[in-house]
């Protein structure tokens, strides 16, 4: 009876050898919606090398640093502004792969100039292409702005009626022609072009990403500037609007709707490298403005494949601004 015991257990080699072929098995019939570890690296969800995308305003500010993030990330990514030099000059300098810049200037505040461009992209991707970043923005507060004008006393009634009735019609009809009537004409003049894209990769689907700001859900004048914070409060409304009516045609709208960032928005200028610095510290929780990554690392969620499941959502990259600011409820 002891060397019942005692004896060597039998080799189990036969069930060792099979145990590949049944873990491969299990995975290849996983049930929708279980993932592999494989599937789950970041390279699988946030990779952008099925991309081609237009960027508004993508020379220079946020529109260059979600340029760069979908560029290092192998997109195709045409940009347009008004000034073909500085698209030019951004292509040379931050074109580095291995994904490609290429330049296209447009006006996006014109709606022929809109077409236009919508029109010369289905030429240059008849495939369709599978995110437009509608970025390109404008402040014309300069009358009323705090910065450069003082702030009134807010308990003289006066004071305050005199100060913003210095606010121009013309300032108002520019920045919403810029910041919510561009983004309307581009989104709709590209809605085709973005079904068509879509369908290209499997489990996929096109996108418009409106680059609001938090200006628009913030309940202050943003520093004396009512015309931008107003523009951007309906460039936020627009995205759901849009969002809503382009379910049918399986094209996403989301919104990023940043803090401060360094652009020549917030500084007045760019260096040589068509980039700004703000080199101070900030009043949002974060105590700094944001960062390139900061909106490298916001663009990527939304376009890479890991973000298919966003519609009609804004993200606040604003290092905590909304939390201790008045903010509006919806």
């Amino acid at each position: 009876m002891l060397k019942l015991f005692l004896s060597r257990p039998a080799t189990l080699r036969p069930f060792t050898r099979s145990i590949q072929p049944i873990r491969t098995a299990f995975l290849s019939t996983m049930a929708p919606g279980k993932a592999t570890n494989e599937q789950l690296k970041s390279s699988a969800l946030f990779d952008v090398s099925h991309v081609t995308a237009l960027v508004t305003g993508g020379g220079t500010g946020i529109g260059l640093m979600i340029t760069q993030a979908l560029v290092a990330n192998g997109a195709k990514v045409y940009i347009t502004s008004r000034r073909d030099e500085v698209l030019q000059k951004s292509a040379e300098l931050h074109d580095s792969g291995p994904g490609e810049i290429i330049p296209l200037q447009g006006d996006v505040s014109d709606k022929q100039d809109c077409l236009r461009l919508a029109s010369e992209l289905a030429e240059k991707e008849p495939q369709g292409i599978q995110l437009l970043v509608n970025n390109a923005g404008i402040a014309r507060d300069d009358s009323t702005k705090f910065s450069s004008n003082g702030e009134p006393d807010s308990k003289d009634a006066n004071a305050v009626s005199k100060h913003f009735l210095n606010s121009e019609p013309e300032s108002w009809a520019d920045t919403f022609k810029t910041n919510v009537t561009g983004y309307f004409y581009m989104s709709m003049a590209f809605l085709p072009l973005l079904a068509k894209g879509g369908s290209r990769t499997e489990g996929y689907t096109s996108q418009v990403i409106n680059v609001s700001s938090m200006s628009g859900q913030l309940l202050g004048s943003s520093g004396g500037q009512f015309a931008y914070a107003s523009s951007k409060a309906a460039c936020t409304h627009l995205s759901r609007m849009l969002a809503t009516h382009f379910v049918d045609s399986k094209v996403r709208v989301n919104v990023i709707a940043p803090g401060v960032f360094p652009s020549e928005m917030t500084t007045g200028e760019s260096d040589k490298d068509n980039k700004s610095v703000i080199d101070k510290k900030m009043s949002n929780p974060a105590g700094r403005p944001g960062k390139d990554s900061d909106m490298a690392a916001t663009v990527l969620f939304l376009a890479g494949k890991g973000g298919v499941f966003f519609n009609e959502q804004t993200l606040f990259p604003d290092g905590g601004m909304t939390l201790i600011q008045p903010t509006a409820k919806a």
